[in-house]
């Protein structure tokens, strides 16, 4: 994928940057694999806002994506890459030999034509999709289950992939993007190679209405507010936050406060957190 610049007819237009859609193949959805998409503008089913700042943005339908990748032993042929508004990753429209289609995340180097496979028997080969057990070790890999047979959970975004640093017993041992060592049953899937649209971080918005057309409102600072709206607001002119240390709106505190469970069951499989220590 390439980055587009514009021609600076205004000025949010001068430092504008998108994605040439260089690797888009294929540009009408597959109608069989759409569903539609509610808004709940962050609010839950009792009507609060659970997540702030959202709302608005332009209509998406959703697309259908195969993570679970459970029809082994079948040949498909990759029909096209496509563009999701969904997600930051392209998605490639794959047809079994038995004329079923499917969609599945498109790693970097698959191409329309290709062949890919899922099951035990699948080649080592970028756009395949077989269990850990069969992946030699230091693979790059994406699309990680955390347990057999629930589907991918790990490593789904643009440009990311993960490494098969060990096997050892009943788990493999992985590099996560973040830098985490974890264990992953050594029977859960993973799909060979690293998920392509990888410049998709160095987008610039430029301007705040294309951010509108995402479905997010304005983010406001705390320390602009008035001190009934926020901790941070209220004084004289430009303030300090007035308080041990940042808080959210409501008073907790935030910025670098650790909300992970002390007794967590997974902290067992995790080798080494992604700052570097090694939980005990």
């Amino acid at each position: 994928m390439g980055i587009k610049k514009y021609n600076p007819y205004t000025p949010s237009r001068r430092q504008m940057t998108g994605s040439d859609f260089s690797e888009i193949t294929k540009y009408e959805p597959e109608k069989s694999l759409l569903a539609s998409k509610n808004k709940h503008s962050g609010r839950n089913n009792q009507g609060k806002i659970t997540v702030r700042h959202r709302g608005g943005g332009n209509r998406r339908k959703y697309r259908i994506v195969d993570f679970k990748r459970k029809k082994d032993g079948v040949p498909a042929t990759v029909i096209g890459i496509e563009y999701d508004p969904n997600r930051t990753a392209n998605i490639a429209l794959i047809s079994y030999a038995d004329g079923e289609k499917a969609y599945i995340l498109a790693p970097e180097g698959l191409k329309d034509g290709m062949r890919v496979m899922n099951g035990p028997e699948a080649e080592v080969r970028i756009g395949n999709c077989l269990p850990l057990a069969n992946i030699p070790v230091g693979t790059m890999i994406h699309n990680i289950e955390l347990y057999p047979g629930k589907g991918g959970q790990l490593v789904r975004s643009a440009g990311n992939a993960a490494q098969l640093m060990a096997k050892e017993g009943r788990y493999a041992t992985l590099r996560l993007p973040s830098g985490e060592m974890r264990m992953v049953p050594i029977g859960a899937r993973a799909s060979i190679g690293v998920i392509g649209n990888g410049d998709h971080n160095l987008i610039n918005i430029g301007k705040a209405g294309r951010k509108r057309h995402m479905g997010i409102r304005p983010t406001v600072r705390g320390s602009v507010m008035n001190p009934n709206d926020h901790p941070h607001g209220g004084g004289e002119g430009r303030s300090p936050i007035g308080r041990p240390g940042p808080s959210t709106p409501w008073g907790k505190p935030a910025l670098g406060l650790k909300t992970r469970k002390k007794n967590k069951r997974s902290n067992k499989l995790i080798v080494r957190r992604r700052d570097g220590s090694v939980i005990k």
